[in-house]
């Protein structure tokens, strides 16, 4: 074979390639107008700097904590590596991962994924794990996730599951094809509009209130991790007061934290003491907090993990203090364009005109 038509073979075979490598940018959700959420677990790739918490678990930490306000406020710096009701083994896994690039003082898990014993729902698979970069923890967490229906090829390659979205591609998705739009902020997904609480929902009852096998394997591994890299692992509930966590729950996990000797705070119960008010700091009734209530459990929970872990003020580093005033930056930004929308959004509804998106 002469040299022209192996450099046509190899032409053809890299042609094909990148062929392949266009086509599944192009057919795979972008996640920036839409379902926003799908973009925060690939946000933590884009961070110059380290930080001393890290912050994983569902909607409980990604809505209802600021890491701009743990900076500003105390100089800490923290991300959150959380997502749509991230199950416990994606947590674990997103931690053994985070740990490949950087060493956190502090670990923070949300403790409501203790409910899921059992994959839930690809939706939410997809929202949590196609973010991740290809790793032995991302195979290893699709591996735990994947329900019967699912292939892991078709994680590995997205392609294969989203190769027919040739009907639902929108501007969007030639828009951000090879960059997208910054969503978050360190991993905090912003809301600041007001829906109160107008009545608090009552749990149902359960035929058990023990949590899985599963789930407490996983939390095992999760303090042994921490253990092995001398990192001090907390527990939290977020003060959202649905879905319903249950006294029992609470009580499992306060016999957990003793055993284990972790820190464990349920701030449900400190609801006052962070100065939440359920008509002003929540955008959804109550389910997450909007930035104020968010900003309120930062101010508090800041100074908890400061004055127990010792976290030092990092505002004096320079160089740490220029890519922190980005951030700051950005996030008052988003803020001003909010209050603004939704300023002419209600003088639209004053009109009787609705607002088109």
């Amino acid at each position: 074979m002469n040299k022209k038509r192996i450099g046509l073979k190899i032409a053809t075979i890299c042609f094909l390639f990148i062929t392949l490598w266009f086509l599944q940018k192009l057919m795979v959700p972008k996640y920036v107008t839409a379902i926003v959420e799908g973009s925060l677990i690939e946000e933590y790739y884009h961070e110059e700097t380290d930080h001393d918490v890290v912050f994983i678990g569902d909607c409980e930490v990604y809505e209802n904590i600021s890491p701009i306000t743990l900076w500003e406020k105390y100089g800490i710096t923290s991300f959150i590596r959380g997502g749509a009701q991230q199950l416990i083994w994606q947590s674990y896994y997103l931690l053994e991962e985070t740990l490949k690039y950087e060493k956190p003082k502090v670990v923070v898990f949300n403790v409501l994924a203790m409910k899921y014993d059992e994959p839930q729902k690809e939706a939410y698979n997809r929202l949590n794990l196609d973010g991740m970069k290809l790793s032995m923890e991302k195979i290893k967490a699709i591996k735990a996730s994947m329900m019967d229906d699912e292939n892991l090829i078709e994680y590995i390659f997205p392609l294969l599951r989203y190769h027919s979205r040739w009907s639902e591609l929108t501007s969007e998705d030639f828009k951000y094809l090879f960059k997208k739009d910054k969503i978050s902020h360190n991993g905090y997904y912003m809301r600041v509009d007001v829906e109160p609480v107008k009545s608090i929902p009552k749990g149902r009852k359960l035929s058990s209130y023990q949590f899985g096998e599963r789930s407490y394997y996983y939390l095992d591994r999760m303090v042994e991790l921490c253990k092995d890299n001398d990192i001090d692992l907390v527990l939290m509930k977020a003060p959202s007061i649905y879905p319903y966590w249950y006294d029992e729950w609470d009580e499992q996990m306060r016999e957990y934290a003793n055993k284990h000797d972790l820190m464990y705070i349920n701030f449900l119960d400190l609801i006052d003491e962070v100065g939440i008010d359920f008509n002003v700091d929540t955008y959804d009734a109550g389910l997450h907090l909007n930035l104020s209530g968010a900003e309120k459990l930062a101010v508090y929970f800041g100074d908890i993990l400061r004055k127990t872990y010792g976290l030092e003020d990092r505002r004096g580093d320079e160089e740490l203090k220029k890519v922190w005033d980005e951030k700051v930056e950005f996030y008052y930004s988003m803020k001003e364009q909010q209050l603004r929308e939704l300023e002419e959004y209600g003088y639209l509804k004053s009109l009787g005109v609705e607002k088109r998106e």
